[in-house]
């Protein structure tokens, strides 16, 4: 077994994988075409053209038209089955899908319809690949707190499969700290919590939502190399960050994978995982985070399976589960280096 080959066989989990960023370019096509609604695309190729972006802000102008296309309940359930299909191929066991209802909501769609498709996809996913997927809900900042105590209440109406909330948005625009409150609420909801942080603002951002949200674990948190304080802190607190190398070189919220601090971070010791984000928009999946990482910045085969471990240890899973999958992936690992030593 060559070594890229290793690689992709290695077991791994998922936490920060946007369910509309996932979405098939045929998927995306077909809810046009079906439903009739006006779109700058007329083919697949030209939603494949769209997702070249020229920056951050650019990703984000894709990403509102794209959730403006999807005008049925019905869309997420290919949405969810696709995305296990695809964990399958990169041999993920576990993935939470993040799903920014309120982006939807308040395009006037049904949240209890969007999550009952959502779970078909999800139970036709782990039927026919074996890939178990829990829902996190992205309360999406932008919306103001009204908006976001409005989701808890729809997560409180029917909390099946949804382990915890997020904070997506705009972190320039609406720093976390008015979200204690909220977050205060899901804790008490039985939710865990994680918020977008130091993507595309500085290291106080991440400041806010450790301290003041007292989230679990940060998505993204690139900015945290800039803090020595920041890093330090959250190394002792047991932080997990969230890291989407390629979505990062993508939307160039760093220069180049080189420039990347996830290798900082993991030769200090910080808790992280490795995450695609958006792999449709990216062109990505987890078996090439894997082999950029290994390629780019030097991460070994081991380094890399030690962050899989690491992803179950961190998944907002029970412990029972835990360390049942922490024994299925060392005993895959085994079996990985048996094959490359043969």
């Amino acid at each position: 077994m060559e070594l890229e080959d290793a690689i992709k066989a290695l077991p791994k989990a998922e936490h920060h994988v946007h369910l509309l960023g996932a979405i098939k370019p045929s998927t995306l096509m077909r809810a046009i075409t079906e439903t009739g609604i006006d779109s700058p695309y007329e083919s697949i190729d030209d939603i494949e053209r769209a997702f070249e972006f020229k920056n951050f802000a650019h990703f984000i102008s894709v990403y509102k038209q794209t959730i403006d296309l999807i005008t049925e309940e019905k869309y997420f359930e290919p949405m969810a089955y696709e995305l296990l299909e695809k964990s399958k191929e990169c041999n993920v066991k576990y993935v939470e899908i993040s799903f920014s209802a309120p982006d939807h909501t308040r395009a006037g769609l049904d949240f209890e319809l969007m999550m009952k498709a959502i779970e078909r996809g999800v139970s036709r996913g782990y039927s026919d690949f074996g890939v178990k997927a829990d829902i996190r809900i992205d309360i999406v900042r932008s919306y103001g707190l009204k908006s976001a105590m409005e989701s808890l209440d729809l997560i409180e109406s029917r909390p099946d499969g949804i382990v915890s909330i997020d904070i997506g948005g705009s972190e320039k625009e609406h720093p976390p700290e008015p979200y204690s409150v909220v977050y205060d609420r899901a804790r008490e909801m039985g939710l865990h919590t994680v918020a977008h942080a130091g993507e595309a603002a500085g290291p106080h951002s991440i400041w806010g939502a450790v301290k003041h949200l007292g989230v679990e674990r940060i998505g993204h948190g690139v900015a945290a190399i800039h803090d020595e304080t920041l890093m330090t802190y959250l190394e002792e607190k047991g932080v997990t960050i969230e890291s989407c190398p390629v979505s990062n070189v993508r939307t160039k919220v760093v220069s180049s994978l080189r420039e990347h601090p996830i290798r900082t971070f993991f030769d200090r010791g910080l808790s992280l995982t490795v995450n695609s984000d958006d792999p449709t928009f990216f062109e990505t999946d987890m078996n090439n985070e894997y082999i950029q990482l290994n390629q780019v910045l030097g991460f070994t085969l081991q380094e890399l399976f030690q962050i899989s471990l690491n992803a179950i240890q961190c998944s907002f899973i029970d412990e029972a589960t835990k360390q049942r999958m922490d024994v299925e992936f060392r005993n895959e690992y085994s079996r990985v280096l048996d094959a490359i030593e043969m």
